[in-house]
């Protein structure tokens, strides 16, 4: 479940990533200020690698010590 978590914000910190530097070189219009995208697309970015770099993805229960 980690892992699909981080796959997604890495893929959607890369698009916005790339919509926030195309908006700040004045070659796409958004709509938004260029800067927001940029900066969560940073923020996104990292924590999804973050996430796959740190988290271990295991669905199975430890077991209680008795």
């Amino acid at each position: 479940m980690i892992k699909i978590i981080g796959v997604i914000a890495l893929v959607a910190g890369a698009v916005m990533l790339v919509l926030g530097v195309m908006g700040i070189f004045g070659s796409m219009q958004t709509g938004m200020n260029p800067w927001a995208f940029t900066i969560l697309g940073v923020i996104f970015f990292f924590a999804g690698i973050s996430l796959l770099k740190h988290r271990k993805d295991t669905d199975v229960v430890a077991a209680e010590k008795k």
